[in-house]
């Protein structure tokens, strides 16, 4: 007599296919954030590749983080009325399409319009991530899911810098900088083959309808600010940039007037603007479009100080970077658990003077060491600011959107998001004024290193001066956090802007 074993049951096979979603989603996740951290260290080996121009690095950058803020709402919402499963897959798919065309640019300008396509890509990706956890997990299980989601940040932070800094040392095939693009065509690949069968497609009975004017006149809006601050140094600050910065504020005006119209029309604004009569919340929203700008300028010339300046290979400044990294990770994880219950706001006005502290640590050892300076001595004040980062990054959403409406959840949440990366595109754009503005056109190969250093650490005192600012403006903000409201609805499906909760990362 021959026995067979048991046919799975359907629930646990169910199960599975959860599990395998959780995993494809996760990995997506990953893939945005290491995308996030390792072009920067990555920059120096492009500038020499391709001759881009000091603009066109910019670019490269804030390309990214200004198509991603553009389509991040927007691209929740597709995806709450088309197919969360869809969109990712859509997604994802786009994703990896602009990788390659990123990682076979032939010029400077082709790398720049692929990183747009990219980030807009990313806004269809990233937003369907949790919603798709969201409404494929009960409640009783997200708090372990979420638990994940952060280690996957923590890790993506962390091996970013190092996996660019390793890809642009080894070299692979003499392609230089270029699989640090490469490497997504794979994942993105099988994540893509995967998804379309594990994922189980989900749409929100309540979806709203699509601004596409709205995204357009913020893009416009932003486009005429970053274009004429990233180039304007290189072309003698022409009439027409300054006309330009002044047209954006009336673009920004209509933008608005529009919102206001359209919310009395049909209910479903780009920007919810009622949402600022809450002092928190635009408060907030200050403190994160400001805490954007500090950290988009200071990713960017700390790459450029290190490996241009000091004349540092990537995998030295990759090295360099992680005790920042660790630090950022450790205090995040103590701020939400253990200090913010007991100390409320504090703990971010301290987290904002931490940062500062570091800044001016940074600009001390710079100064003292000057070319002779190494990454030992570089050690403690990037702990300091990295202990400080972790006490912002952490609870400022929760502390922002806690006193926001049940019903504006949502709008909050991607406006939340939203906003942090137009400040990163907005620093990077800026960086062409505090750091490249600071360095002269002709330079002897014996003046480079120590006109960067100087450069460096003028820029540091703008960002420490940004961060004092966010320490003022913090007083706005709840003293202590209510219990967000997500809590108390725990068990309803939220929309993708409900949930498409980005890390604090520059792109």
């Amino acid at each position: 007599m021959t026995s067979s074993a048991p046919l799975p049951s359907p629930a646990a096979s169910s199960d599975r296919r959860r599990w395998f979603a959780l995993a494809i989603v996760m990995t997506a996740a990953f893939m945005d954030l290491v995308d996030v951290t390792i072009v920067n260290i990555a920059i120096p080996s492009i500038e020499r590749d391709t001759g881009a121009s000091f603009s066109s690095i910019q670019w490269i950058v804030a390309g990214y983080a200004l198509a991603f803020a553009a389509g991040l709402i927007t691209g929740g919402r597709l995806g709450d009325i088309y197919g969360r499963k869809r969109l990712f897959l859509v997604g994802i798919g786009g994703f990896t399409l602009a990788s390659a065309l990123c990682g076979f640019a032939a010029n400077p300008e082709m790398l720049v319009a692929s990183r747009f396509l990219q980030g807009a890509t990313a806004a269809l990706m990233v937003p369907q991530v949790l919603s798709i956890v969201h409404a494929t997990f009960p409640a009783h299980e997200r708090g372990k899911v979420f638990g994940l989601f952060g280690a996957i940040v923590g890790l993506g932070a962390v091996s970013g810098p190092l996996l660019g800094a390793l890809l642009t040392e080894w070299n692979i095939a003499g392609l230089e900088w270029r699989p640090i693009f490469l490497i997504n065509l794979p994942v993105g690949i099988l994540g893509l083959i995967l998804g379309s069968k594990f994922i189980t497609e989900s749409k929100s009975p309540k979806a709203l309808r699509l601004d596409l004017v709205g995204v357009v006149l913020v893009t416009l809006g932003m486009l005429m600010l970053i274009y004429p601050l990233t180039r304007g140094r290189e072309l003698g600050w022409p009439l027409w940039g300054h006309l330009s910065m002044a047209g954006s504020l009336f673009v920004f005006l209509v933008l608005v007037l529009f919102e206001r119209a359209k919310a009395g029309r049909d209910g479903s604004p780009l920007i919810e603007l009622s949402l600022f009569r809450v002092r928190s919340f635009a408060a907030g929203i200050a403190v994160q479009l400001t805490f954007g700008i500090g950290l988009g300028i200071f990713f960017l010339v700390w790459t450029l100080y290190m490996q241009m300046g000091l004349g540092w290979s990537a995998l030295r400044a990759g090295l360099t970077g992680v005790p920042f990294s660790v630090s950022v990770s450790v205090a995040a994880g103590l701020s939400v658990q253990k200090l913010v219950p007991r100390f409320g706001r504090k703990v971010l006005q301290t987290g904002a003077l931490l940062m500062a502290a570091g800044l001016l640590l940074y600009i001390g050892e710079s100064n003292h060491y000057g070319m002779g300076i190494t990454s030992w001595q570089m050690a403690l004040p990037l702990v300091v600011m990295g202990v400080g980062m972790g006490l912002i990054v952490a609870p400022l959403a929760d502390a922002v959107l806690s006193e926001v409406p049940k019903e504006h959840a949502g709008s909050a949440s991607g406006l939340f998001n939203t906003v942090q990366q137009m400040g990163n595109a907005l620093g990077l754009g800026l960086v062409s004024v505090v750091f490249y503005g600071a360095i002269g056109d002709r330079l002897t190969p014996q003046q480079v290193g120590p006109a960067f250093a100087d450069a460096f650490e003028q820029s540091l005192w703008w960002v420490a001066g940004v961060l004092l600012l966010i320490f003022v403006v913090m007083f706005a903000l709840p003293a202590r956090p209510k219990q967000h409201v997500e809590g108390a609805a725990e068990d309803d499906e939220p929309t993708a802007t409900e949930t498409a909760q980005e890390p604090v990362l520059t792109h």
